[in-house]
């Protein structure tokens, strides 16, 4: 029988990485569900949004549904932006602008450590619900650094290469990344509960 999991994003790039992790599954996107409903992520941390939009969908599909929150938590700003890494420099909040507001908080700051994390939740298709973290500790660098990637990536410094991932290409990107460690953790359990379907 067809294993099928709906991905509660329509990010193409997630997408692609998750099909790379996830073997033997059928991923849905939710273009593929015609899954068109806004979702409120009004939790106060990475799992709670997570699990927001994973319910969401699946309340509306059945399907096996799994979903990421993800963003950067800075040492100095006592784990801001956080869950609102997205929105950091406010409402209209564009890369350029978050990146900005970081720099301008942390102009002669010391300490620069931060970590980069990535909360993924699975709502199986029983109501079973489950939630796993990765994480990727590094540090914000005073500048940008490379041109590639996107958010945060050209200041945030990892300390397994001291590059930033805008440094860096994209398979090694792919390699150290906060989403994959917490999709493969998800991998374990998925394969493990699906594995009878």
């Amino acid at each position: 029988m067809e294993k099928i999991i709906v991905l509660a994003s329509g990010n193409a790039h997630k997408l692609k990485e998750l099909k790379r992790i996830l073997k033997g599954f059928t991923i849905l996107s939710l273009k593929d569900i015609g899954f068109t409903d806004e979702i409120v992520e009004d939790g106060t941390t990475f799992e709670e949004n997570a699990l927001i939009k994973a319910r969401a969908v699946h309340n509306a599909c059945g399907y096996t549904v799994i979903a990421d929150d993800s963003g950067i938590c800075v040492d100095y700003l006592n784990g801001a932006p956080g869950v609102y890494s997205a929105r950091f420099s406010g409402q209209n909040a564009t890369d350029k602008s978050n990146n900005e507001k970081l720099l301008k908080l942390l102009n002669g700051v010391e300490n620069r450590r931060a970590e980069f994390v990535s909360a993924a939740a699975a709502v199986f298709s029983d109501g079973t619900q489950i939630v796993v973290r990765g994480v990727v500790e590094g540090s914000v660098a005073t500048e940008y650094r490379g041109s590639a990637g996107f958010g945060y990536d050209p200041l945030f410094i990892c300390d397994e290469n001291q590059k930033t991932y805008a440094q860096m290409s994209e398979d090694e990107k792919n390699s150290l990344s906060h989403r994959k460690r917490a999709f493969e953790k998800l991998n374990v359990i998925l394969q493990e509960k699906m594995k009878d379907k």
